[in-house]
């Protein structure tokens, strides 16, 4: 499962409503290599179902993840933060043994 936190909840409804996006409309969440700690999240809106895809309901927020970015992505918190340290989407990862500073990549 991939949880959203409300924090993360309530941004996304305020980028689908400034959108104008529809229903559906979910959120794409992928793992990819890259970043300074050998591994980066991707999140982005989609509407276009992909058969290997994995399908979650977390916090009345669908997210969507395909099987091999889902084992790294498995027990992981989506949050949103807007404080002075930054601001931005962030997965709370329990997987990660190692994160960036800027949060964006993690190795396992």
């Amino acid at each position: 499962m991939v949880f959203v936190a409300n924090s993360a909840k309530d941004r996304i409804n305020e980028i689908r409503s400034k959108e104008g996006m529809g229903a559906d409309y979910f959120l794409r969440v992928s793992v990819t290599s890259g970043g300074c700690s050998g591994l980066s999240y991707n999140i982005d809106f989609d509407n276009q179902s992909k058969p290997d895809d994995q399908v979650f309901e977390d916090n009345e927020v669908k997210v969507v993840t395909d099987l091999r970015s889902f084992l790294y992505l498995c027990n992981s918190t989506l949050e949103f933060t807007s404080g002075l340290n930054g601001k931005g989407f962030h997965f709370n990862n329990p997987n990660a043994s190692r994160t960036c500073g800027c949060g964006e990549s993690f190795s396992v």
